[in-house]
């Protein structure tokens, strides 16, 4: 019985990759995938703290809200604190929203990569002129204001059609965030050429630890510490990337974020064995000298 597969990529087991090495020498790249998202009032998708099922949901809506007033900007101060780099994971409607906030990460000199129009609506369930009209409108706000085209793409819910790597690609896009089946890039197969699949978690997120399965804070800074650890020495035989995701409106939360901030004291104290990076710094290596090296 053959299944139904996807074809965006063969099965190559990390056992069996060529060798390579990130710049330095390193062996483990660590980028910060920070979200910056808005929602409609009183419609669409969005994520809950309490469930809500009458509209307007006011409480639900002002805590994700937070994210961009208070939680956002705390976590620029950490990193200014910690001379970290970011990839910022934009909805394009921030720019309406909170320019400001767009403004610092910019000043900060972080990348700025498209996260579609909204996090209240998701591309898996538009036909395909809808979706690609999404991605275009998305891509030229994000051109626009930062005066370069975004290169890497991450799906609101992570929500694809049969058809979004086509698109991306024909958009111009070089990397996805969407898939997260591995620990190394890897490349995609579309109609228009390779895309480059870039490791975003979904363990090491804060949504998924804290929303879906009502971590404490301590817990999810725990398991952030232990996956570094362990990528840490596994990278010493083989090159990996570690993403970490995070969303102000949650762990920008004033008890969170203290428990974030330890986390990372310990990962910049190891700077001298780890890239830390962006992620759009990893897509241009694998475009560039390590083209014919990934899988």
């Amino acid at each position: 019985m053959k299944l139904p597969h996807h074809d965006r990529f063969d099965y190559v087991p990390i056992t069996r990759r060529r060798d390579f090495t990130w710049p330095g020498g390193k062996r483990l790249a660590v980028y910060f995938g920070i979200n910056l998202e808005h929602f409609a009032f009183g419609e669409g998708r969005g994520a809950q703290l309490v469930p809500g099922d009458i509209e307007p949901d006011v409480l639900n809506h002002a805590w994700r809200d937070y994210g961009n007033r208070v939680g956002a900007w705390r976590l620029i101060d950490l990193f200014d604190a910690l001379d970290l780099p970011a990839t910022v994971l934009a909805n394009s409607t921030m720019y309406d929203h909170a320019p400001e906030l767009m403004d610092a990460h910019r000043a900060r000199g972080d990348e700025i990569a498209g996260h579609g129009r909204t996090n209240s609506e998701r591309q898996d369930t538009m036909a395909e002129p809808e979706e690609r009209a999404l991605i275009a409108e998305a891509t030229d706000v994000l051109a626009r204001a930062e005066g370069r085209a975004p290169d890497g793409w991450l799906s609101p819910w992570i929500a694809e059609s049969f058809v979004t790597p086509d698109l991306l690609a024909e958009a111009g896009y070089r990397y996805t965030l969407n898939w997260c089946m591995d620990d190394q890039p890897i490349w995609m197969r579309t109609r228009s050429g390779p895309l480059l699949s870039i490791p975003y978690p979904q363990e090491i997120n804060d949504i998924p630890s804290i929303i879906a399965r009502n971590d404490a804070a301590e817990i999810f800074a725990k398991m952030m510490l232990e996956d570094f650890e362990e990528r840490l020495a596994q990278s010493r035989n083989q090159s990996l990337v570690m993403g970490i995701a995070l969303h102000p409106y949650i762990v920008g939360q004033p008890y969170r974020l203290r428990a974030l901030r330890r986390v990372l004291d310990r990962i910049t104290a190891a700077r001298d064995e780890i890239w830390i990076t962006r992620a759009r710094d990893i897509s241009d290596l694998c475009h560039g000298s390590l083209r014919d090296v990934i899988a």
